[in-house]
């Protein structure tokens, strides 16, 4: 967020035209926009004051799932891709690597703009912005604050995404609640449950696991029920 208090949005696309559209769109909803060409100069752009990056998968020079795992160094905000990739397996490359949206192109303005909306949206709510109140919610030396967004590991603090942060606490607020994988999509990406989304739950599982476990093989806060779903003991 930038010092007027407008949402920062750093869009990066080799197309100068889609950076423009995008731009434009943006523009018109109250934002500051920053373009970048490519995955270089995205980074050299990127910081702290950056609420949302818009990154196109196909760059020259670094890819945006390159571009996207170089950001998650550093920052937990939410990352959507554009791109004319649709395969299942691309999906699951730019999840795994942190990403928290896809949107295909071509695409329509309205969708660019609702998607926006609500990544900033839940990015702001589960970052503890829109909360007046301290909430903390354990699972034995896991620590889950939804004031200040934050996620601790025997006093360890873990960096997680948006996505992340929001399933996570979903589980540990209802701990032994076993949560499918249709609901899980449902409710934390807002959108009704297709097959192939049981692959984009999946890896936000792993990526939680690898973040949080002593030893992802053998997890001691997100379990498994098989053939029913997740659930944080």
């Amino acid at each position: 967020m930038n010092a007027e208090g407008k949402m920062r949005v750093l869009v990066a696309d080799d197309s100068p035209e889609i950076c423009d559209i995008v731009e434009i769109l943006l523009l018109g909803e109250g934002c500051e926009v920053l373009k970048a060409a490519d995955g270089l100069q995205a980074l050299q752009l990127a910081d702290d004051t950056v609420d949302l990056y818009i990154l196109d998968v196909v760059m020259p020079g670094l890819t945006g799932i390159q571009v996207c795992t170089h950001l998650r160094q550093k920052t937990t905000a939410p990352i959507l891709f554009l791109t004319a990739k649709t395969q299942e397996q691309d999906k699951t490359m730019g999840f795994s690597a942190g990403g928290d949206d896809y949107l295909a192109k071509p695409f329509s303005y309205g969708e660019l703009i609702s998607r926006v909306k609500s990544l900033l949206r839940r990015y702001y709510v589960y970052k503890g912005k829109e909360e007046s109140r301290r909430h903390l919610f354990t699972a034995g030396d896991l620590t889950v604050d939804t004031d200040c967004h934050q996620v601790t590991v025997d006093g360890r603090r873990v960096e997680l995404t948006e996505i992340e942060f929001k399933m996570l606490l979903l589980m540990v607020q209802n701990r032994g609640r076993v949560y499918s994988a249709q609901t899980l999509y449902e409710q934390i990406w807002g959108e009704p449950y297709f097959y192939t989304a049981n692959n984009t739950v999946m890896v936000h599982i792993r990526n939680l696991r690898k973040k949080l476990e002593r030893d992802p093989q053998s997890p001691q806060y997100i379990q498994t029920a098989w053939g029913k779903g997740y659930y944080v003991g």
